[in-house]
């Protein structure tokens, strides 16, 4: 029996055009680097904690190389990829069969959350790890940027329409972990509340991480109207001119036997 081709939610072309403008956007001055440093810093204490020193590593979506230097730095040999590459080694198509394997150490930052097919990515990577190989993935989880969906939902008014897409939460992370095979899997989530004093400023330190609207089906694009809504919106909800939005950070980790 045919399996049923996973539901299309993301638009696989608008997800590129996004990592390649977050690729050109983090080479400028004060580019917003907290989500991808939050991760880099949490891959390298989980290995510290576990006593993981990996021989050979896969980095995914490490833009600045920051992750990458640092296995390297303790003696793993590192190929680094993203989704947004234009060829070569770095090239890599998250849904499909990894072109390499044989990995001790895999770890994604920020690119799996918004693949149609999570679950087959999961047991893709779980291929390409070597027995007794460690994945570690961590990506933005459901209960993150709660003010900007009030703002939204403020700016569309009587009719709401889809603007952020569906995140994974820990009992789903759970699931797709055992789905995918990984064995002594482990799930957990942890906060990082960032204050903005401008919706213009939230929305470009979104854009420069990759976290704009990537849905196959998103809604039409603010009018004037919409958008002044949206800016009362912030307004009323900002604390002294300065709104705190609220990022959750998921992050799954399991084993290949």
């Amino acid at each position: 029996m045919t399996t049923p081709p996973p539901p299309r939610i993301f638009a696989p072309q608008r997800r590129l055009a996004a990592r390649r403008r977050m690729a050109r956007l983090q080479g400028l001055p004060n580019a917003p680097r907290y989500l991808l440093d939050d991760m880099v810093e949490d891959v390298l204490d989980r290995l510290s904690f576990l006593r993981h020193a990996p021989q050979r590593a896969l980095v995914v979506g490490d833009v600045h190389g920051d992750l990458a230097a640092a296995l390297a730095a303790q003696g793993a040999e590192v190929t680094r990829a993203d989704p947004a590459a234009l060829g070569g080694a770095m090239a890599l198509e998250e849904e499909r069969p990894y072109p390499l394997s044989g990995f001790d150490l895999i770890a994604s930052l920020a690119t799996l959350d918004t693949l149609n097919d999570l679950p087959g990515a999961l047991i893709h990577i779980r291929q390409a790890l070597a027995p007794g190989g460690l994945m570690i993935a961590s990506f933005m989880g459901a209960g993150s940027l709660p003010a900007l969906r009030a703002i939204a939902l403020a700016a569309d008014g009587e009719r709401p329409a889809p603007r952020l897409h569906p995140m994974v939460d820990v009992r789903a992370g759970g699931q797709l972990l055992q789905r995918a095979g990984l064995a002594n899997p482990v799930v957990d989530a942890r906060g990082l509340d960032v204050r903005f004093g401008s919706l213009s400023a939230l929305v470009a330190d979104l854009r420069g991480q990759a976290l704009g609207g990537l849905l196959a089906q998103g809604g039409p694009a603010w009018g004037k109207a919409a958008r002044a809504r949206a800016e009362a919106a912030f307004a009323e909800a900002a604390d002294h001119g300065r709104l705190t939005e609220h990022f959750e950070i998921l992050t799954l980790s399991g084993w290949r036997i």
